[in-house]
């Protein structure tokens, strides 16, 4: 009996490009083997079989893009099992913190005459090139023809490292009056140093998260014009009561952290300034308002920072999400996070209170509008009226998209949000 393999759920992905195909014609392979790998701007994941059995024929290429249902391979089923539904992709061996959905294009100057000859690298010429959407990406800003690179990956797929070798390897002409060359976009490039010639160094490979996390956080950046209030809010009491159902918590093995509070107390403050919970409408002369309020958080890991959503936040009270954060967290840290557990989230939350800091600029997770970064809580003497009293201040830095958000607004936003959290009470309205 033959049965077809076809591509599970894999979250909101489309049009997904197959880089390696993993089996041969003729292959026996076992449930839950990987048969392909997939690879989209934010993540890479190895599709698994439903089904054992001996491969048959293979309905696709490398290079084909492919989304959820479509056949990748056809198998002589082992002992003509009945198919189960498919299994979901494995969860990405990294994804982008930030990084939710594409950042609207990058709005290029037009190129100097002098660039005219570099703007021959594009993705157009690179059509037959095996490499990953984000290597492409990182070839063109670099200007490096991939179609002259030799891969080191399997089945000569070209890396990142490939390109930043091929990068080395070629002679930057000086520019007119010794300056550098244009980098793209008119931005000049970071010279190209030999640093050994200064000392003993070392090429430390990166986490995946971060190679592929690199180039969103970089795009963010462009497309954004960030900008970033600071503001501190009152929690001596918030904090009291925190550490009451904390102790609760701890009995039936979870925690409550001020996280909790803060997803809290910043759906009802995204409620009442609903442009901090909007998109750009691609023609950009809209905001897309969101009526649902899906919360991501920064989770520190051993390969680097992952952004999972606390989904429907306005609907769940704080034990819930003190539970789901410690859920999404521990799943983040074994890598266990799935697509889906990444995707959707309107605001986002960047919280480095356990590390330390005053303020730091967090970037905007594009097409988000905000994100709102917390540093370490400190105690502070705050007038009352009639005398300096100590009071437990919790830093609070907001950056956002300055075409969506003016200052006022933003002003506005973070005075919502510190009146919440310094009356608890409110945060139950």
């Amino acid at each position: 009996m033959t049965v077809e393999v076809k591509v599970p759920d894999i979250g909101d992905f489309k049009d997904v490009p197959v880089v390696t195909i993993l089996v041969s014609v003729g292959d026996t392979i076992a449930v839950e083997d990987p048969v392909v790998e997939l690879e989209s701007d934010k993540a890479t994941m190895e599709v698994p079989t439903a089904v054992a059995g001996v491969v048959k024929e293979i309905k696709v290429a490398e290079g084909d893009r492919v989304s959820e249902g479509a056949v990748l391979l056809i198998v002589e089923a082992a002992d003509a099992p009945a198919a189960k539904d498919a299994p979901k992709a494995e969860a990405p061996k990294a994804a982008a913190p930030a990084a939710a959905a594409a950042a609207a294009p990058a709005a290029a100057a037009p190129a100097p005459a002098a660039a005219s000859a570099a703007a021959a690298v594009t993705d157009a010429g690179f059509s037959k090139v095996h490499a990953s959407p984000s290597v492409r990406a990182y070839a063109r800003r670099v200007e490096v023809d991939l179609n002259k690179v030799n891969g080191s990956g399997r089945k000569g797929r070209i890396l990142r490292e490939d390109v930043e070798k091929a990068l080395k390897s070629q002679v930057v002409p000086a520019a007119a009056g010794g300056g550098a060359v244009s980098g793209g976009m008119g931005i000049p490039p970071i010279p190209v140093i030999d640093f050994s010639k200064f000392g003993p160094v070392e090429d430390v490979e990166m986490p995946r998260i971060k190679k592929i996390s690199g180039p969103a956080l970089h795009r963010s950046w462009l497309n954004v014009p960030h900008v970033t209030h600071n503001d501190e809010a009152d929690i001596t009491e918030l904090d009291k009561y925190r550490k009451e159902m904390d102790t609760q918590a701890k009995e039936e093995g979870y925690r409550v952290t001020l996280l909790s509070f803060v997803i809290k107390a910043a759906v009802s403050a995204l409620k009442t300034h609903w442009e901090f919970n909007s998109s750009i409408h691609p023609d950009g002369d809209k905001l897309i308002r969101k009526s649902y309020y899906n919360i991501g958080f920064a989770a520190d890991t051993p390969n680097g920072l992952m952004v999972p959503v606390i989904k429907d936040a306005d609907r769940k009270g704080l034990v819930e999400i003190s539970k789901e954060l410690g859920e999404l967290s521990a799943k983040a840290r074994k890598g266990e996070l799935k697509g889906p557990d990444m995707q959707g989230a309107t605001f986002t939350i960047s919280s480095l209170g356990g590390i330390g800091g005053t303020s730091f600029t967090p970037i905007v997770n594009a097409p988000e509008v905000a994100i709102l970064g917390l540093t370490r809580s400190k105690i502070a003497p705050v007038w009352d009226g009639e005398q300096f009293v100590p009071r437990l201040m919790q830093p609070l830095s907001l950056s956002y998209d300055h075409r969506a958000v003016d200052g006022a607004l933003a002003a506005r936003f973070c005075v919502t949000l510190k009146t919440l959290l310094g009356d608890m009470r409110k945060l139950m309205w």
